[in-house]
C-alpha cells in the first residue's frame, strides 16, 4: 500500500517539457510611426497671413500690457483711501473711460488672436 502510495505521488511530478506554443518567438521591431507633418497648411500657403497674424497679436499683447499700466486705480494712494476721490466733470472721467474703451479693445484682440493662432499651428 505504500509502494502505491509512493508510485502515485512520483507520477504526479510532471518534468516540465518545452511546449512549442510557450516558446517565446522573436518580436518583430515595432513599425515607427510616420513623422507628423512639420508645417501646416496655413504655415506652407499663407504664410504671410501666418506672420501677420502673428505681428498683431504681439501688437495686441504689448498694447495690452501698456494700456493695463497707464490706467488708474479707484482710490489712488492714501490720498484717495483717506480722502476720498475727487472728481472733475470735465476731463478726467472721459479720458479714465476711453482709456477703458481702448483697454477692452486691445484685450478682444488679444485674445481672439490668439485663440485663431494656436488653431493654425503656430
Amino acid at each position: 500500500m505504500i509502494w502505491l502510495l509512493a508510485a502515485a505521488a512520483a507520477a504526479k511530478t510532471v518534468v516540465p517539457t518545452a511546449n512549442p506554443l510557450q516558446i517565446q518567438q522573436p518580436q518583430p521591431a515595432p513599425q515607427a510611426l510616420p513623422a507628423p507633418p512639420a508645417e501646416t497648411w496655413f504655415q506652407l500657403n499663407a504664410g504671410w497671413l501666418t506672420h501677420g497674424l502673428a505681428g498683431l497679436f504681439i501688437i495686441a499683447s504689448v498694447g495690452l500690457v501698456v494700456m493695463l499700466a497707464i490706467q488708474t486705480t479707484k482710490q489712488e494712494g492714501l490720498s484717495g483711501t483717506l480722502g476720498g476721490r475727487v472728481e472733475s466733470a470735465y476731463s478726467r472721467m472721459g479720458a479714465e473711460e476711453q482709456l477703458k474703451r481702448i483697454t477692452g479693445i486691445f484685450a478682444v484682440m488679444f485674445v481672439v488672436l490668439g485663440t485663431i493662432l494656436s488653431l493654425t499651428g503656430i
